[in-house]
């Protein structure tokens, strides 16, 4: 990936080893890619609205908010299909002149919570008349 013309920013902490690989990656690739071992709620909001891309490849993810505030800041978020991920993030990328469709639908998204309660409650009602 790094041959390609791309820049690369990470942020995170946890496993000693693959904090050591971010470290490499910075000092090997300079001009590319940056790491800040470390959580910095407002340095990855700031990461993430500066992106054009938010790579979030979770085995696991039970809903996550990262790509929720992606999708606010016109950043597409690039997700492993499972749990909340699937749910939240929809659309395929099939031409580049899509991108910027994909920014916009992300954008005006009504991720609130009353959408969110309104949509529940519609498949409980469902779920009580199928008895």
């Amino acid at each position: 990936m790094m041959s390609q013309d791309v820049q690369l920013v990470m942020l995170g902490s946890g496993r000693p080893d693959l904090e050591e690989v971010l470290r490499r990656m910075e000092y090997q690739y300079r001009d590319k890619a940056r790491g800040w071992v470390g959580f910095s709620v407002r340095t990855a909001h700031r990461i993430t609205a500066g992106a054009d891309v938010l790579l979030m490849p979770s085995r696991f993810e039970p809903c996550g908010l990262n790509q929720l505030y992606a999708m606010m800041y016109g950043t597409v978020p690039v997700v492993h299909a499972v749990g909340g991920l699937t749910d939240s993030c929809f659309g395929k990328l099939e031409y580049k002149e899509s991108w910027e469709g994909l920014q916009r639908r992300g954008m005006t998204q009504d991720l609130s919570w009353d959408n969110a309660a309104e949509n529940y409650e519609e498949v409980l009602v469902a779920a009580k008349y199928q008895w």
